[in-house]
């Protein structure tokens, strides 16, 4: 079983709808379990509206099955304890950071750094708005110089996931223009795999 944690030191970066999107993109390759931890049940309450092709649990459920499953990702609360993150990035095999793309956003993941050496985690670029702004570009750019680790994959903003969570599927399911981001989560779903093949 490969286990990816998803958590942030700031709350709305899409931290829960990373966590659905790469759940169905993981769904391709193997059996999938979110453990959501968050206090909202943002992972649950999305499955609660439709049918997702994987499973959802809150974390007393989840780790009495864990071991059934491929795949396992952890949607944890927004801001936590930094003794908690270094638990949980010891505990998985890849640890991903959402971030907008604002330099207020650079200086948090830059101390999540200090508290994560020797783990295997990344950055992830999201809600990005649309050319020509260039904000992703270079927070992207920023991170690299100081040697952060982050994705090549950046997450575009998109009404997309708001019409998705409320029907309970992915944006892979749904159609036009809205389906477009998906694209986003596939290139992602594949460096995860990649990072985990390391582990």
């Amino acid at each position: 079983m490969k286990l990816t944690t998803i958590t942030s030191y700031k709350g709305g970066v899409s931290k829960s709808t990373t966590a659905i999107h790469l759940a169905t993109f993981l769904s391709e390759h193997g059996t999938v379990l979110i453990v959501d931890c968050d206090k909202n049940r943002t992972a649950i309450a999305w499955a609660e509206r439709g049918n997702l092709p994987f499973d959802v649990l809150a974390e007393k459920a989840a780790y009495k099955v864990l071991s059934d499953y491929d795949f396992a990702i952890i949607d944890t609360p927004a801001n936590p304890d930094s003794n908690d993150l270094k638990e949980l990035a010891e505990a998985s095999d890849l640890l991903i950071l959402p971030t907008l793309p604002d330099v207020v956003s650079l200086d948090p993941m830059l101390q999540t750094a200090e508290n994560l050496k020797g783990t295997n985690y990344r950055a992830l670029i999201s809600i990005v708005p649309p050319m020509p702004n260039r904000d992703g570009e270079k927070l992207k750019a920023e991170l690299l110089a100081a040697e952060f680790p982050v994705f090549d994959s950046m997450i575009r903003r998109s009404i997309g996931f708001s019409k998705a969570a409320l029907a309970g599927k992915p944006v892979r399911d749904l159609t036009g223009g809205d389906r477009m981001a998906w694209q986003d989560y596939e290139k992602l779903g594949n460096e995860v795999l990649e990072a985990l093949k390391d582990e």
